[in-house]
């Protein structure tokens, strides 16, 4: 048994029959690589319906309801990692599907570094998915991408883990782990296959993943000033004619066919162009227009004491680096 545990948080109101067979499924091939746990905050009757499905795959931990304001995936992988004594560690949501080769050179990866982030990529891939497919290209091209799952150290997060009260946990931990001085390598290279969501929960995840800016003061200004950028150009154009009007007309193509440039360099990054096709990056437009909307709902949230998620508001979508050493007493290498 390699020495090292896959922690899969869960939380599911209802059980649903379908999706629980296909990730029994794969949980299935994962034993004889890593020690599996679920950390299932699902309400009792469905954590139980959701054990008896995989047996012989998996140890359950029951979690708890978080409390007021927190993540309840972080406070699950809290839960999970308290009782794992691996020294490697593969957190994953429940929709992420590694393939046995591309964890394999994730754990190798861990030879020089504290935590490994990969790339996801929806499989299948609707329409909604090359919709958000086109936020992951845009990031890759200025700087990086966040994935749904991560390969750690067990001891890079240190006895107290990383704080549940975030609602952008991927960047919480990756600080945290900065923040006590280790070192964490952002592998584009490595591509993680992702389930992607319903249409539904596509839709209620464009104001929260705007909100997660409210972590990056730079892009957070970019975004909102998007706008009204956009608005000027709309009321110029139509206000104006000849020369002025293709001018307001102009700056619009610009921004959008930036967006386009810049999803397409994020494509060929790294191998991208071998799992995306050549049509990815002509989603960026609406993405770019989807988000100078959602940035300012965002804001409007956060003026209202937080994000709306899962019954609760939370208020802080990531903690800066430098809070997190003023934490934790260490000195920027």
């Amino acid at each position: 048994m390699p020495d090292v545990t896959y922690v899969l948080p869960l939380r599911r109101d209802r059980f649903d029959e379908r999706a629980t067979a296909e990730l029994s499924r794969y949980l299935a091939d994962l034993p004889g690589r890593a020690e599996v746990v679920v950390a299932d905050g699902s309400p009792a009757p469905v954590r139980a319906r959701h054990t008896a499905s995989w047996p012989d795959a998996a140890r359950t931990v029951a979690v708890p309801a978080p409390p007021p304001g927190c993540n309840g995936k972080v406070v699950g992988v809290l839960a999970a990692l308290a009782t794992v004594s691996t020294a490697h560690v593969v957190l994953a949501d429940d929709d992420v599907r590694w393939d046995a080769a591309t964890l394999d050179r994730a754990l190798a990866a861990l030879d020089d570094a504290d935590v490994v982030v990969p790339q996801n990529v929806f499989d299948p891939a609707p329409w909604h998915a090359r919709w958000d497919t086109a936020r992951s290209l845009v990031n890759r091209a200025l700087g990086h991408d966040w994935a749904g799952t991560v390969v750690l150290r067990r001891d890079a997060l240190g006895p107290d883990g990383y704080d549940a009260c975030v609602l952008f946990e991927n960047l919480e931990l990756e600080r945290t782990v900065l923040a006590r001085g280790r070192r964490v390598e952002h592998r584009p290279d490595l591509f993680v296959v992702r389930r992607p969501p319903g249409v539904r929960t596509f839709r209620e995840q464009r104001v929260r993943q705007a909100y997660d800016s409210h972590a990056q003061p730079a892009r957070l200004v970019a975004e909102l000033a998007l706008a009204p950028l956009l608005a000027a150009c709309v009321v110029g154009a139509t206000r104006s004619d000849g020369a002025r009007r293709a001018a307001w007309t102009a700056v619009v193509v610009l921004v959008l066919g930036s967006a386009v440039l810049l999803a397409e360099v994020g494509r060929r990054t790294a191998g991208g162009a071998a799992v995306w096709p050549p049509t990815a990056a002509l989603w960026a437009p609406a993405w770019l227009l989807e988000r100078a909307v959602c940035a300012w709902v965002a804001l409007g949230w956060r003026l209202r004491g937080g994000v709306p998620y899962r019954g609760t508001r939370i208020r802080c979508a990531a903690h800066s680096l430098a809070e997190l050493r003023g934490a934790t007493g260490e000195e920027p290498r």
